[in-house]
């Protein structure tokens, strides 16, 4: 059962809102004033909080503004009930965190249908959605219902890449989000010496060049196909109205961009610490999870050594010599230089 806090110093507007909340099956916690409100909601961790503006001791804007501080209530939804209907009175509320408003007076459908609204977008944003444009896609279709990415990736210009062609370089300023179509991508960094290090892998359905969009910076590493690639041009405005314009989406965007800090986190560390043998196993491993998008028992990676090495951060000579010790160990078989791998879970937990 879903939990409400109802903050009204109204005490008929409290008794009936209660009413009708807990007809509809929700736990009511109520409070006269803002003061007790923040005092229940510290103690009950409520799904959604329903508050009143004008009341004394502590408006509606001081308890958004002392639960918004708080670690435990900053994410409840936070819904004001109120008879001020001034544009200036919403804008401040939204600025304050507010994520709706219910005008007095209202109907007992009304207010069921702002809480059932606001606590389904509060579910949807804790599921877990695939990385890249398709999960966007998948937050927007849960959400709205609209399919939002055959909107902004159909009718765009396809631009066709040849095999270790360059998309964009390190430096240069961005002015389009990238949306793959077909083909696989990698980016890098190269250091003063000319040597390589990839950062990041791309798949059909991915989206790249969003962090500098979303910056406003250059881009921080340069873009390579690793085969024969299609790619929607998706302009920088059309980009940057889907982000701004609906809040759910931004917040899980952001999301996903922590996840894949953290998954390059963990790439570097290896890179850093882990042995030859450690790098080409996890390398292995990366390229199933990344592109064995059916889950085929033992997928076949189909990669040029050069573009295995500078994933695994070594020499071309020393993956070439590790590859051969994993043949031998029959972790992989090795056919016409493509990779199956016929031992996932060994190579998973080989020690460093």
């Amino acid at each position: 059962m879903k939990k409400i806090l109802l903050i009204e110093d109204n005490e008929t507007i409290l008794g009936n809102t209660a009413e009708i909340l807990e007809l509809a099956n929700y736990k009511v916690f109520s409070a006269k004033n803002g003061k007790e409100g923040v005092e229940v909601a510290l103690k009950e961790c409520p799904d959604l909080i329903i508050c009143d503006i004008m009341m004394p001791i502590l408006d509606g804007y001081g308890v958004l503004h002392m639960l918004h501080k708080n670690p435990s209530t900053k994410n409840i939804p936070f819904i004001f009930l109120t008879a001020k209907t001034e544009r200036s009175d919403f804008r401040k509320g939204m600025e304050l965190g507010a994520d709706d408003y219910i005008t007095k007076p209202f109907s007992g459908t009304e207010l069921l249908n702002a809480v059932e609204s606001r606590l389904a977008k509060t579910a949807l944003m804790k599921e877990e959605f695939s990385g890249g444009m398709q999960g966007v896609q998948e937050l927007i279709m849960a959400s709205s219902g609209k399919d939002v990415l055959s909107a902004l990736t159909s009718d765009r210009n396809i631009n066709k890449y040849k095999r270790k062609q360059l998309i964009f370089s390190e430096g240069n300023r961005p002015t389009c989000l990238y949306y793959i179509k077909k083909g696989k991508i990698k980016t890098f960094k190269t250091n003063e010496d000319g040597k390589d290090l990839v950062i990041g892998l791309y798949n059909e359905g991915d989206f790249l060049g969003h962090i500098a969009l979303l910056e406003n910076s250059n881009y921080k590493e340069t873009a390579e196909t690793m085969e024969e690639t299609e790619l929607a041009i998706i302009p920088r405005e059309d980009f940057e109205s889907l982000i701004n314009n609906n809040k759910e989406v931004s917040r899980k965007f952001i999301q996903m961009l922590a996840r894949n800090i953290s998954e390059k986190e963990e790439q570097l560390l290896g890179l850093a610490y882990n042995s030859l043998r450690k790098k080409v196993a996890d390398t292995l491993i990366l390229l199933n999870k990344k592109y064995n998008t059916s889950k085929i028992d033992k997928y076949t990676i189909d990669i040029s050594r050069e573009n295995l090495a500078t994933i695994a951060g070594t020499a071309t000579e020393s993956l070439i010599r590790t590859l051969s010790d994993f043949r031998m160990e029959k972790l992989i078989e090795i056919k016409e230089g493509a990779i199956t791998i016929l031992n996932a879970k060994k190579l998973e937990n080989l020690l460093n």
